[in-house]
């Protein structure tokens, strides 16, 4: 028999709110106090701590995801000028902030999204049949172009 946990429940929600803020499972056995190991056996012995991490990431992703496609698009919030005068605020407007689309915002998005179709390098087919051409080559010939000094 080994020692006893040192797994509380209040870590479950503990783990989902820290997740939500984007910590890698590193960060999170730091901030536990254990080894990412630990964190592990913690996962597979409760459950419930799982799924909260599960749950913290995935809401975290999500709103990365809505932040990143609006920025592709491009979006209008609400903003306020403020206007001062000798260090003190005297005036303050609210206004619509306009944010055009954001090219490199809308690149990454659709090369995660459809790979496919939007990745830089295409996969091309290497194979060549050089059987009939190498065949009708002299041996002079194929020398040359395995040296590197292919004839004209």
């Amino acid at each position: 028999m080994g020692r006893k946990s040192s797994f509380k429940e209040e870590y479950i929600q503990l783990a989902e709110n820290y997740a939500l803020l984007g910590a890698t499972d590193d960060e999170m056995a730091d901030f536990f106090g254990v080894s990412k190991q630990t964190l592990n056996k913690w996962k597979k012995d409760y459950p419930e701590f799982l799924d909260s991490l599960k749950k913290g990431k995935s809401i975290a992703d999500a709103n990365v995801a809505s932040r990143l496609y609006n920025r592709a698009i491009g979006y209008d919030c609400k903003a306020t000028k403020f206007a001062t005068a000798e260090g003190k605020i005297t005036d303050s407007k609210e206004y619509i902030e306009h944010y055009p689309p954001d090219t490199t915002a809308a690149i990454f998005w659709l090369k995660n999204r459809q790979p496919e179709k939007w990745r830089d390098k295409k996969e091309l087919d290497a194979n060549v049949n050089l059987g009939d051409e190498l065949e009708s080559l002299t041996d002079e010939q194929l020398k040359s172009i395995i040296d590197g000094k292919e004839e004209k």
